[in-house]
């Protein structure tokens, strides 16, 4: 059978490879390499041994998924004529794409791939730096790196870190969790003669030190100091450990029910930073709210029913399974038809039709939002006035029948009528696109900040509120009024 046997030409030096290999490479086999970029090669080409490099390829190509797509198949190309040799630094399976990529086509092309062995700059690693693996280590490929595969709590080693541009995008990359002056090591050639170790603040990488084909960045862990902090899997941690054996009180004994007015208020209280444009606080409250999912998720395992992977597998498939024009091949132009998919979408999620069009509208909400959402539904219907004055003139009908009703109704009726009131006075606004909620959400805060005025001239007379006559309170009302425009 053809077959391309792939070897490893180790760390750094001669010393390090296994003897069988080094007799394959220095046998009369044709022998290719990834690079010629290796203190062995030298070595072994002062011995007598040769070598065809594919060097030239790195400088016809400006990515390296198509270097090593060439080298793949020319490799696979010339296996179909005769058995042959492909040599790679460190060990074949350790941070090697083009070796790969032959494990992936040689067997459709009727290619054996045999793996040869040597060492990896991993063992080399480890050993230059005292470090045992056992605590748990990432191996991370430089030109490829994101803040989403760091785990800072683990050794990190990040190899492929070939020049100071890649050396620049780890830094960068590091920096979105790590403090600027955080202290990495710079590995070069691990296990050789030639072997260095630079220890440098994390915003010096890119420029202390050179670096070359066999250079890695090696991260050492972050304790459990404010770093760790911006982890997921901390903020886990902790919640599990509030409401663990030894955990808080209050926290060891909250259910769904007693937290669900702490979601509501959690959440009001990030959309008043919101309509403040208060970043600062916006953090903050989104905290709160991320809070409360934690708790939730913390309590669904504690009783064994579901956990927070569960509902982040559930919001992410949903997004992936309604945005087919992004993740798929649907085609949206525009909002409208993004909305439309949406709809199409949820209700082949939800099987047969509601028994009402109103089912699920506003759901969930306050019930100022949830009179629009279920007038917007029936409007949709056509059940709907086409333009504003009807629906003015019905305010004027439901204020009459509440007056009415508070000149001698019983309080039921009162406040049947009041709802019709705030009912149609809903629909004003959803006919204007007017937010009922944000819109009294302003006046309350206009309401605050007046009275709040009102509060101040008070204080600053040294007398209590009695003392004052509602004209004295009004006068100051209107000087607040005066004073926002």
């Amino acid at each position: 059978m053809k077959n391309i046997l792939v070897l490893g030409l180790g760390a750094g030096d001669l010393e390090q490879i296994p003897f069988g290999v080094y007799k394959k490479l220095t046998g009369d086999q044709t022998v290719y390499l990834r690079t010629k970029e290796h203190p062995v090669v030298a070595q072994l080409e002062q011995e007598g041994a040769s070598f065809l490099s594919f060097d030239h390829i790195y400088e016809k190509h400006s990515e390296f998924p198509a270097v090593y797509e060439e080298i793949c198949e020319t490799l696979l190309g010339e296996a179909e004529k005769s058995a042959i040799v492909y040599a790679v630094p460190g060990h074949p399976l350790v941070a090697e794409r083009s070796v790969q990529l032959l494990l992936e086509r040689g067997a459709k092309r009727g290619i054996e791939i045999k793996i040869g062995g040597g060492q990896s700059f991993i063992d080399a690693i480890f050993q230059a730096l005292k470090v045992d693996p056992i605590e748990g280590f990432q191996l991370l490929d430089g030109t490829g790196l994101s803040k989403d595969q760091l785990a800072i709590g683990s050794h990190m080693i990040i190899g492929q870190v070939y020049d100071r541009f890649v050396a620049s995008d780890v830094k960068l990359t590091l920096m979105e969790k790590l403090p600027d002056e955080y202290m990495v090591a710079i590995v070069t050639a691990a296990g050789s003669s030639e072997e260095k170790i630079a220890w440098v603040p994390l915003y010096e990488l890119d420029h202390e030190t050179e670096v070359n084909n066999l250079t890695s960045v090696y991260v050492p862990p972050v304790g459990p100091e404010q770093a760790q902090y911006r982890e997921f899997s901390t903020l886990r941690r902790i919640i599990a450990d509030l409401r663990g054996p030894n955990g808080c009180p209050w926290d060891k004994k909250q259910t769904h029910m007693s937290l669900k007015k702490y979601l509501i208020e959690e959440a009001y209280e990030l959309i008043e930073a919101i309509n403040n444009e208060d970043i600062d606080h916006m953090v903050e409250e989104l905290g709160d709210v991320l809070l409360q999912v934690m708790l939730h998720a913390q309590i669904g395992e504690d009783d064994g029913y579901f956990s927070i992977e569960d509902v982040i597998a559930g919001i992410s498939e949903k997004m992936v399974r309604r945005h087919p024009h992004v993740f798929g091949d649907t085609v949206a132009e525009d909002e409208e038809a993004v909305l439309k998919n949406w709809q199409q979408i949820k209700q082949q999620e939800k099987g047969s039709a509601p028994a009402s069009l109103l089912e699920g509208a506003g759901k969930g909400l306050p019930q100022l939002l949830k009179a629009a959402e279920l007038q917007k539904e029936a409007a949709k219907t056509g059940f709907d006035w086409p333009d504003i004055k009807p629906v003015i003139d019905k305010v004027k009908e439901e204020l009459g029948e509440f007056e009415e009703a508070v000149s001698g109704k019983s309080k039921e009726e009162q406040e049947q009528e009041f709802g019709d009131l705030l009912f149609a006075l809903v629909n004003v606004a959803r006919h204007y696109g007017i937010d009922p909620e944000e819109a009294l959400f302003r006046t309350n805060q206009k309401f605050t900040r007046r009275f709040g005025y009102i509060e101040q001239k008070v204080a600053e007379s040294n007398r209590p509120f009695s003392d004052y006559t509602l004209e004295d309170l009004d006068a100051f009302w209107e000087e607040a009024k005066e004073k926002e425009k």
